[in-house]
């Protein structure tokens, strides 16, 4: 079992779930969080130019057995760029980590079967 973390622009949060949608990944989390990269982003205020510290991004967190792992990051992948195939900087990132144990707390399953 993996967890799959994606940080992408809010903007592409529509296309990345109906790309999870069709590669049959239906269950999601999603976070609004802030943060910051490569990406910066001018603005004016009061004439002088600033560059804020906390970008609003999307967080996506989807559990998966590790079956699943390709088809979502792969789905994630397309779906997330915003220059079509080449993308920009800002995109964001996906992780991909362990997981050691997933338990439904409605019934006690634990394991894959319970994602």
């Amino acid at each position: 079992m993996k967890l799959i973390t994606a940080i992408i622009r809010e903007v592409q949060l529509d296309k990345v779930r109906e790309a999870l949608i069709n590669a049959e990944i239906t269950r999601i989390t999603v976070s609004r969080v802030s943060g910051h990269g490569q990406q910066r982003i001018e603005e004016m205020y009061r004439g002088q130019r600033i560059i804020p510290d906390l970008i609003p991004k999307i967080k996506i967190e989807i559990a998966v057995n590790d079956s699943f792992v390709d088809i979502t990051v792969d789905a994630i992948l397309r779906s997330a760029k915003t220059n079509g195939t080449e993308g920009v900087v800002g995109d964001g990132k996906i992780f991909i980590t362990p997981l050691e144990e997933c338990i439904r707390i409605r019934t006690g399953e634990r394991g894959g079967s319970a994602i």
